[in-house]
């Protein structure tokens, strides 16, 4: 492989970082719960447009440090990519609580007094039993906020998740 060739690649492995990791929301991608992207949107962007497949399957079969992964979509049977690890979503964290906080409903509903602010600029469905399934327990409190201590390293992975609503303005950013 040539220097500018190399240099291509690592321009490209740069960009797919950049936007597989932090800003595919942001720029309007459509994303589904394990942080897949189609590659064909991706290179109908801007940012993307002087790229071919093949420099992608390259970028991604190259990197000695496994930074992405490739998959066919089930479905669509279209190419997809992720970033492996690194995300700005990679998942809900309890931080340096016990648990991630949930509520029975979104705020102002019947019954629902507690586990979401009404200023909150995300809500966060997810997929309960696929959850259980998983290995996640959740409990009840006593003011009605359901509790979830996440998986061993305290997280909720984003394929448990149903749908990501934006609250301000009302809309899905994404759902599996």
């Amino acid at each position: 492989m040539s220097r500018s060739e190399r240099s291509r690649d690592v321009h490209l492995s740069k960009k797919l970082t950049f936007v597989l990791r932090h800003k595919a929301v942001e720029l309007g991608f459509d994303i589904d719960s394990g942080g897949f992207i189609n590659v064909d949107d991706l290179l109908a962007h801007p940012m993307f447009s002087h790229f071919t497949v093949g420099d992608i399957k390259r970028v991604v079969t190259s990197n000695d440090k496994q930074r992405f992964s490739l998959k066919e979509h089930p479905d669509s049977k279209k190419l997809q990519i992720c970033a492996n690890q690194g995300h700005s979503f990679q998942g809900l964290s309890r931080m340096k609580r016990t648990h991630v906080h949930f509520a029975q409903g979104e705020p102002g509903e019947n019954g629902v007094i507690s586990g979401m602010r009404r200023s909150c600029d995300l809500m966060i469905f997810l997929n309960l039993e696929k959850a259980l399934q998983g290995g996640l327990s959740f409990f009840l409190s006593k003011n009605g906020v359901i509790l979830c201590p996440g998986d061993e390293n305290g997280l909720i992975h984003p394929r448990y998740f149903k749908q990501v609503m934006q609250t301000h303005p009302r809309e899905l950013l994404s759902c599996t």
